[in-house]
C-alpha cells in the first residue's frame, strides 16, 4: 500500500533485494568512521518509555501496540498515536525553551565533508525533481519501496529490522549512503523525534503480514503508521509560524489528520488495484454492516449497497481533511502553500470517486491538469491567511 503524499526515492537505491540492507551489518558509512558526528542529543526518549543513547546502547520499542497478557490492546489506536503527538510536541517545546539544550555542535568538519553534504542534498533534489508529485521526503519513499517496489518479493521482516537498525545509525550520525547523509544532517538541526520513523517501518511490517482490517481502529493505526507519521516528521522542518497562538499539540494533531486523510483517500481510490493483489484495506465490520463482503469487492460490483458504503467512507475521509485544515494556517509562511496544495488536490480525489459513480474497481480517480490549475490558486489564497491570534482549543 503506497505511502500517502507520494514521497519519493530513486529506484536505484533499492537495487538488489535485501542486499543493500546487509551492508548495514558491515559498518559501512557515507562518512568515514573517524569523522562521525554526534547528530542527536545525548538522550532521545521513545514512545515506549525506553531510551536511545549515543554510547552504543539501544532500547528500541519495535511495536507501538500496548497489550494485555491475553494479547488484547488496552487502549485505542487513536490514544496510542496521540501519545506520539505529545512526545513530538514536547520535543519542539524543549527546543523553544532553550535552543542550547537541544542544539548539537558538530565537530569541525574535515575538508571535503561540506562538499559531500552539499552533494547529498543536491542528489535529494534530483530525486525529487524526477519522481515527486507532491512532496519530497525521500526516506519515506525509500521505506515504502521496500514492500511496494520492484524488489518487494525479497523483503522479509528481518530485512526491515536491518532497515530500522540503519535508521538508528542515521540518527546517531552514521549515515550509510548519500541520501542517509542528508537525513542525518537534517535531524541534527531540527527537533525531529525518531519514533515516527520507527512507526513507519512498523507499517511496512504490517503490510507483510496483514491484508485485512477488522474495524476502523485497526485501519486507523495502519494509516498512522504509513502516512500519519509523515506529518509528524515534517512539521519540525516546516515550522510553526512565530506569531501563531495555537498550541503545539494542536498543530501536530492537524498534521496527523492530514496524513490519515490522505491515506484513507489512497485506500478508497485504489480499492480495485488492491483487490487484484488480494488486499482489502476497508473495515470488515463496516462492510458486513452494509451487506457487503470481500467477494463483492473482488467481483467489482458497483451496487446501491456499495454506493452507500462508499459515501460513508468518503465522509469520514473528509472529516479528517477538515481537522487538518485547522493546523495548516498555523505553519510558517513558507510552508503553508505546498501543504494547502496537497490538501486541496488530494481532497479532490474524493470528488472524482463520486464523479465516477463510486466505481473505484475499474476506474482510477485522478485530478486532471485543468482541475489542478483551477485548484492551485485557491490553495495559494488559503496560504495567505495569517495564523490565529487566540489560543487554539483543538484537542
Amino acid at each position: 500500500m503506497s505511502v500517502a503524499l507520494l514521497w519519493v526515492v530513486s529506484p536505484c537505491e533499492v537495487s538488489n533485494g535485501t542486499g543493500f540492507l546487509e551492508s548495514v551489518r558491515e559498518g559501512k558509512s557515507f562518512f568515514d568512521s573517524s569523522r562521525h558526528r554526534n547528530l542527536v542529543s545525548n538522550e532521545r526518549i521513545n514512545r515506549g518509555g525506553g531510551k536511545q543513547t549515543n554510547n552504543g546502547r539501544k532500547f528500541s520499542v519495535r511495536s507501538a501496540i500496548v497489550a494485555t497478557p491475553s494479547g488484547e490492546r488496552t487502549m485505542t489506536s487513536e490514544q496510542m498515536v496521540y501519545d506520539v503527538v505529545l512526545r513530538q510536541a514536547a520535543l519542539v517545546k524543549r527546543q523553544l525553551r532553550s535552543t542550547d539544550e537541544l542544539e548539537v555542535k558538530p565537530d569541525i568538519p574535515v575538508p571535503g565533508n561540506l562538499g559531500l553534504l552539499s552533494e547529498a542534498y543536491d542528489r535529494c533534489g534530483e530525486v525529487c525533481a524526477e519522481y515527486a508529485k507532491t512532496f519530497n521526503l525521500v526516506w519515506c519513499r525509500r521505506t515504502d519501496e521496500l514492500v511496494d517496489g520492484p524488489n518487494a518479493s525479497y523483503i522479509t521482516p528481518a530485512a526491515l529490522d536491518r532497515w530500522e537498525d540503519r535508521l538508528e545509525d542515521v540518527f546517531n550520525g552514521r549515515p550509510f549512503d548519500m541520501l542517509d547523509g542528508a537525513l542525518s544532517d537534517t535531524v541534527s538541526n531540527f527537533p525531529v523525534d525518531i519514533q515516527p520513523f520507527r512507526d513507519m517501518i512498523e507499517g511496512m511490517r504490517m503490510d507483510l503480514r496483514k491484508s485485512r482490517y477488522k474495524n476502523f481502529d485497526e485501519l486507523y493505526l495502519y494509516c498512522y503508521y504509513v502516512a500519519g507519521t509523515v506529518g509528524l516528521m515534517s512539521v519540525p522542518i516546516m515550522g510553526i509560524a512565530p506569531e501563531s497562538k495555537a498550541t503545539t499539540e494542536s498543530v501536530y494533531n492537524a498534521a496527523l489528520a492530514l496524513g490519515i486523510a490522505n491515506q484513507l483517500t489512497n485506500i478508497l481510490r485504489d480499492v480495485g488495484e488492491d483487490a487484484r493483489r488480494g488486499r482489502v484495506y476497508l473495515p470488515q465490520d463496516e462492510l458486513a454492516q452494509a451487506g457487503l463482503s470481500d467477494e463483492d469487492i473482488f467481483a467489482g460490483r458497483v451496487t446501491d449497497k456499495w454506493r452507500i458504503f462508499m459515501k460513508k467512507q468518503i465522509h469520514r475521509a473528509r472529516k479528517f481533511f477538515d481537522d487538518a485544515e485547522k493546523g495548516v494556517t498555523e505553519l510558517s509562511a513558507a510552508s503553508r502553500f505546498p501543504v494547502w496544495a496537497s490538501l486541496v488536490l488530494y481532497r479532490k480525489i474524493l470528488d472524482e470517486i463520486e464523479a465516477n459513480d463510486y466505481n473505484n474497481f475499474t476506474r482510477r480517480a485522478y485530478v486532471s491538469k485543468s482541475k489542478k490549475l483551477i485548484a492551485l490558486p485557491i490553495a495559494y489564497a488559503k496560504s495567505l491567511v495569517p495564523p490565529t491570534r487566540t489560543i487554539s482549543l483543538l484537542s
